[in-house]
């Protein structure tokens, strides 16, 4: 695979960012592609490595270690290294139905588990994944696929996020007739709300979205199930129905002066800011502003790293962001070997930023939030933390907080913003559907299975699995695709369900 030498003759080679100072001042993607010969060097460096982790996608230890998707990255990677794209798009898409989203916003667990990086630097995968799939698109090999026939049978999923659209895409590719229910005025769910626009262009999602109606689904927007349309209108209407809501419930921090105005939950703060640029630009008083504030960003992942990025854009006066749990190792501790999924520390583009305008780390690990300190009129004004030391069971290996006597600080704030994850999925969808939830607040189904208790209804994504990555989400749609076309057709041919 690749070039047999590509490892050691080629240094790996980034796609080149913009420098934190010229990207804040605008709302664009912010890396420049390689030219097509350094891409195919890059690929090039993908090894004949025997065995190749990359595409593993299995448990370890509890996190993920190679691409869930089972992406072929070996074979594209060579394909690309032989100047042969459209074959290479060609593999690519068997395996996964939007490489434009997930070479754009996926933390590429393949490269963290590619053999190259045990002693020097991993394969260039999302970024020779995003050069296949946009030479596809700029050489129009994009093209509408239109079943040829039709089985008869009518499915319904509600929410359009990445698990929805990829059973959508999945099922109608098969044959199946879908429609898209969508409560917000535009498809991508959380790809076109959660994710910010600098992160991934919203037309780019707009582009797959439009690409799947000249393939036959459809898109109903500004219908809310349970409001617009009743859960027994679905059932009565279609063969099947696929719920794919999203993990909905946002974590909250219910301490002191919780009720002062100022404080929002990330989702909301990023979907204010997409929503305004989509319908004219931001202009005072249409979205949940930064400008000129002291920002407190309550949450370590990625979603606290979004909010970081979009308040840089907006102007903050200042922003820190707080994280409960220690900081992690700059490399693989011990305990943490190879292909188990690295946890060690990085700093992503939101933080770059806030360090080169502001001269340091926004970060305070083992750290939280004590209390809300508002004003006479009840806004927010400041934040009063506490440090936290951790014991460990040595049984478990849990770690237990404790507040450090005597570390509390009040910082100054006027926006805070709650990214501290998400506790399980919108309840009242579940109840009109007769599903059960399980001890996660997620919705109940056998192991390895797609089916809730309710006859013909089937679940996928973070619905199904609680709050995860927009690859798994993918890997959700497509496998609950399979299953409902099991379930329709008595038997299956499309991958990733039971036969």
């Amino acid at each position: 695979m690749g070039k047999a030498t590509g490892f050691l003759d080629f240094a790996r080679t980034d796609k080149a960012a913009a420098a934190p100072e010229e990207r804040i001042q605008n709302w664009n993607e912010f890396h420049s592609p390689l030219d097509r010969r350094q891409r195919q060097e890059q690929a090039g460096r993908c090894m004949d490595c025997g065995v190749p982790f990359c595409q593993n996608g299995q448990m370890l230890c509890g996190m993920i270690s190679g691409c869930p998707l089972n992406n072929l990255v070996p074979e594209w990677n060579d394909l690309l290294w032989r100047g042969c794209e459209e074959q290479a798009l060609s593999r690519l898409l068997m395996t996964n139905n939007f490489p434009e989203f997930t070479s754009r916003v996926c933390p590429a667990l393949c490269e963290k588990a590619c053999t190259c990086g045990l002693y020097g630097d991993p394969v260039t995968v999302r970024d020779n994944e995003y050069a296949i799939i946009e030479h596809g698109f700029s050489h129009e090999l994009m093209q509408p696929i239109i079943p040829n026939v039709r089985s008869g049978k009518r499915v319904a999923v509600v929410g359009s996020g990445p698990a929805g659209l990829a059973a959508a895409d999945t099922l109608n590719h098969r044959g199946h007739s879908v429609t898209v229910f969508e409560k917000a005025d535009r498809p991508g769910g959380l790809l076109m709300y959660g994710i910010p626009n600098m992160k991934l262009e919203k037309d780019i999602v707009l582009r797959r979205t439009s690409l799947m109606e000249q393939e036959g689904v459809t898109f109903r927007l500004h219908t809310a199930v349970g409001t617009d349309i009743s859960a027994d209108e679905l059932l009565r209407e279609f063969d099947a129905v696929i719920l794919a809501c999203g993990a909905s419930v946002p974590r909250d921090i219910p301490c002191e002066g919780r009720d002062a105005s100022g404080i929002y939950f990330a989702v909301d703060f990023l979907t204010s800011t997409t929503k305004a640029l989509l319908d004219g630009g931001l202009q005072e008083g249409n979205h949940i502003s930064a400008k000129g504030k002291h920002v407190v960003v309550i949450g370590g992942g990625d979603t606290g790293n979004d909010c970081i990025g979009t308040c840089m854009r907006h102007g903050c006066e200042s922003v820190v962001q707080l994280e409960m749990m220690p900081k992690l190792p700059d490399s693989r501790a011990e305990d943490n070997p190879f292909p188990e999924y690295p946890r060690i520390s990085k700093t992503d583009y939101g933080q770059e930023e806030a360090i080169a305008v502001f001269g340091s780390d926004p970060r305070r690990y083992q750290t939280t939030v004590k209390a809300f300190l508002k004003d006479e009129n009840g806004q927010l004004c400041g934040v009063k933390t506490v440090q936290l030391s951790f014991t460990k069971d040595a049984e478990t290996g849990r770690l237990t907080p404790h507040e450090i006597e005597g570390s509390e600080e009040v910082l100054p704030c006027e926006l805070c913003l709650i990214a501290a994850g998400f506790t399980g999925c919108d309840k009242g969808i579940a109840e009109q559907f007769g599903a059960q939830l399980n001890a996660r607040s997620n919705l109940q189904t056998e192991a390895l299975s797609h089916a809730v208790a309710t006859e013909k209804v089937f679940t996928a994504g973070d619905m199904h699995i609680g709050q995860s990555l927009v690859v798994r989400a993918i890997r959700e749609g497509r496998d609950a695709a399979a299953e409902v076309d099991k379930f329709l057709m008595g038997y299956t041919n499309l991958p990733g369900g039971a036969k």
